[in-house]
């Protein structure tokens, strides 16, 4: 069995304001985008990995695959306009590659706190029963609101899972999804998640953790720079 990282690092980031994608932006002297990889770089469950990529910075991160000696990044393809459209990219360059039984990964460049235990858990639930998608129980209350003012009803909130990137799906059961996607021209699911329920498709939760932090916001680099000081097993308490 295979199981292939497929890295998203097709977005421009431009809530937060830079002058360069986010990913690429540095934190404590290296791209974020790198911190991400060497996430998988260092996992024994990831055979190899795949990054979709912002047209204009294929050639910079070559560059940064060489400088920080990331080996398993075995391939780089062209983002599209949607984060399901680049996931699409993906699925369908990758189908020449594996065989149904094996494994893809899906993770967001921009979330690059990664312990080796949440990628275990991940692996361990989509090897049984797969898929898996990293989640939490939801704490907070939640109200239903029609015009973002006001709300009249609350979400029992113990039927209510937050769902993360990483993501894992048996190829074989994802990539004929993808090709109904695509016969129907559909293009606005958030994510490779959003799709399979779409679809029909049960999908099972693994464990997640609060500090899975998706770098949007001049904040978010100041949150990740902090979290970053703090090893592994504090980060997922």
């Amino acid at each position: 069995m295979q199981t292939v990282a497929i890295i998203l690092a097709g977005g421009l980031g431009k809530r937060l304001g830079a002058d360069i994608p986010k990913q690429f932006i540095e934190v404590e002297g290296k791209p974020i985008i790198v911190s991400t990889i060497e996430n998988f770089e260092r996992s024994t469950l990831a055979n190899s990995i795949l990054i979709v990529c912002v047209a204009d910075w294929i050639d910079y991160l070559q560059s940064l695959i060489a400088k920080y000696h990331l080996d398993k990044v075995r391939w780089i393809i062209e983002g599209g306009q949607t984060n399901h459209d680049s996931t699409s990219n993906a699925i369908f360059y990758l189908r020449n590659q594996l065989t149904d039984d094996d494994f893809i990964i899906v993770h967001d460049a921009a979330r690059p706190l990664l312990p080796q235990c949440i990628l275990s858990d991940l692996m361990r639930v989509a090897v049984a029963h797969g898929n898996a998608s990293a989640s939490l129980p939801c704490h907070e209350t939640l109200v239903v609101t029609a015009d973002q003012a006001s709300g009249t009803e609350q979400i029992d909130r113990s039927i209510i899972r937050r769902v993360q990137t990483p993501q894992a799906y048996r190829f074989g059961d994802i990539y004929p999804i993808y090709v109904q996607a695509a016969k129907e021209d559909r293009h606005d699911f958030v994510y490779i998640n959003t799709a399979a329920i779409s679809y029909g498709m049960r999908i099972y939760f693994s464990a997640g953790f609060d500090n899975n932090i998706k770098i949007t916001t001049k904040e978010d680099i100041a949150l990740f720079q902090a979290l970053s000081k703090f090893n592994e097993d504090e980060l997922v308490k």
